[in-house]
């Protein structure tokens, strides 16, 4: 035992120090050669821990997510487990099989709706090419379904790393779409330079789709349990999906999975909870917090998602899988440290409120954050309140009738 630890421990270093030399200026051809020379395949496991100890080392998300992008190429053909053998691939309407297909959609549409035009001058090009990156920005339900669904249960068993990163290199992306979409919206714009960000745009996502087929994937089947893959099923048309919603769900009575019949997480409790002004049973409870015109967000003292409501006007995703999820890992990693600091703020008793407000679509969204405190004073948790007030901001005179 002790000698495949000490195995396992050497091809770690060595795989580190393969990576850490690429940060360092190595080219990436000796990298190639110099990973041929010690190993002839390596594991989505090995990747995801060599990642998880590069950070936990002291190197930011943001060297890690830069090594990322290419550690496909170092390791391309070198891994192992491509192709599990709990091959979900092949089950109608499974996660698995929907996102490996959006992989497919997003691939075609990059080489049938976008690339043809960038060899092309005039404007009908320049049309086009808006045309396809408009489609193309439907990527962002791909992403978010793996940001949301996907990386919680990874958090769960402990894998943070890879999701982190990934995380990180989503958010280039779309920020990218954005930016190339904006410019094709502009009269006047340099064709040129745009095309060039279009290039550079589409090879990070077709870096994107080789991490996610040959390393997440993989990852995934070997570490969820039926139960989970239930739960993104169950939670995936919230979010939406890549152009295409799938044909057929992965719970349909035509599959030969086992049907799973829908139970209430929680037990509704007999009798009903008393306030200090009043009680409610807890079905009147529930439906009157999904009935305020603002979205609410709990947060325990330990920083763990425990309740979110469920109302018709939902401004942000929230899915059921957030609920036990810690709240750093609900944000985008850029984002991360400001919610940080405002839950110590409010831990420490330095504050106990904070307000943003931000422009969204056609939205004017303010965004507030309370500390829940209990009776002696002591911190129990962060409540975060949403709400799109831009028609309350436009409200002018008087209403002083009952509209008919």
């Amino acid at each position: 035992m002790s000698e495949f630890i000490n195995n396992v421990e050497h091809r770690q270093r060595l795989l580190k120090e393969i990576i850490k030399s690429l940060h360092d200026g190595k080219n990436l051809e000796e990298a190639k050669k110099e990973f041929k020379k010690h190993f002839n395949e390596v594991s989505t496991a090995e990747i995801s821990m060599m990642e998880q100890a590069l950070i936990k080392e002291g190197m930011a998300i943001e060297e890690v997510q830069n090594l990322c992008d290419v550690h496909a190429a170092v390791f391309d053909g070198s891994i192992s487990d491509i192709h599990p053998t709990k091959d979900h691939t092949k089950v109608p309407g499974h996660p698995v099989q929907v996102f490996l297909e959006e992989n497919e959609r997003i691939e075609k549409l990059i080489k049938e709706e976008i690339e043809p035009y960038l060899s092309e001058s005039g404007k009908t090009a320049e049309l086009m090419l808006r045309v396809g990156y408009d489609r193309l920005s439907e990527i962002h339900k791909h992403y978010a379904r793996k940001e949301y669904l996907f990386f919680p249960n990874l958090e769960k068993k402990g894998i943070d790393a890879p999701p982190k990163v990934m995380w990180a290199v989503d958010d280039e992306i779309r920020n990218e779409i954005k930016a190339i979409l904006n410019d094709l919206g502009q009269a006047n714009h340099n064709l040129d330079l745009t095309k060039t960000n279009i290039t550079n745009n589409l090879k990070k996502i077709r870096d994107m789709i080789f991490k996610e087929n040959n390393i997440l994937i993989p990852l995934l089947i070997e570490t969820l349990a039926f139960f989970d893959w239930v739960i993104v099923d169950s939670s995936s048309d919230e979010i939406g999906y890549f152009i295409d919603k799938p044909k057929q769900k992965w719970t349909d009575k035509k599959n030969n999975d086992p049907i799973v019949e829908e139970k209430p997480i929680k037990d509704i409790i007999s009798g009903e909870v008393s306030f200090d002004a009043g009680s409610l049973n807890p079905e009147v409870l529930n439906q009157l917090l999904n009935t305020l015109p603002f979205d609410m967000t709990f947060v325990d003292s330990e920083g763990y998602v425990k309740y979110f409501t469920q109302g018709k006007e939902r401004i942000f995703d929230r899915p059921m899988t957030i609920i036990g999820r810690h709240v750093s890992m609900c944000h985008p990693p850029a984002s991360v440290h400001i919610v940080e600091d405002i839950i110590e703020s409010f831990r420490s008793g330095r504050k106990d409120n904070e307000d943003f407000w931000i422009k969204m679509k056609d939205m004017f969204v303010h965004i507030r954050y309370f500390a829940v405190r209990g009776k002696d004073g002591s911190y129990l948790g962060t409540l975060e309140v949403t709400q799109n007030i831009k028609p309350i901001v436009e409200l002018e005179g008087e209403k002083r009738l009952v509209s008919k």
